[in-house]
């Protein structure tokens, strides 16, 4: 199956879909003040680059975005519908986000994910990222995972 990924506007309703796909996901597995989700108006912000993953009849079927910040950017709202995944989407989806970041002269990528994301912190760690401390405005939860991965 082939992918296309493409930068696109969040405020799509099939987007907001998956989205809120995320974000029940993500309150299946942790409380609300672990969750740390980006709105659809902070991911239309100047500084964010939202990437969709679209499959080969245009459906989309995956979403990431990229915060820019000084010298570092913090990867958010990745998420492939579980019917695709295995397929090297979301490592596809890293990728493509890896070199927005490095076009837009981002030195470090921070991520935060939540210690039951056994297929997310296995991505991050096979694709050379880290573990740290809180970055930003996070504050110390048992519940989540920092990291971080130099961009060359």
């Amino acid at each position: 199956m082939s992918f296309a990924i493409a930068l696109e506007d969040p405020a799509k309703p099939e987007i907001i879909a998956l989205l809120e796909d995320g974000e029940r996901y993500g309150a299946s597995l942790y409380p609300a003040e672990s969750n740390h989700f980006l709105s659809i108006d902070e991911l239309r912000a100047d500084n964010v680059r939202f990437a969709v993953a679209r499959d080969a009849d245009g459906v989309a079927v995956a979403t990431g975005a990229l915060a820019l910040n000084e010298s570092w950017a913090e990867l958010k709202r990745m998420w492939v519908v579980p019917t695709v995944r295995g397929r090297g989407l979301s490592k596809a989806l890293l990728n493509e986000l890896e070199d927005r970041a490095r076009e837009a002269g981002i030195t470090w990528l921070r991520l935060e994910t939540g210690i039951a994301n056994h297929e997310a912190l296995g991505l991050y760690e096979r694709t050379g990222f880290v573990r740290i401390g809180p970055f930003g405005d996070y504050r110390p939860d048992p519940l989540s995972v920092f990291m971080e991965k130099r961009l060359d």
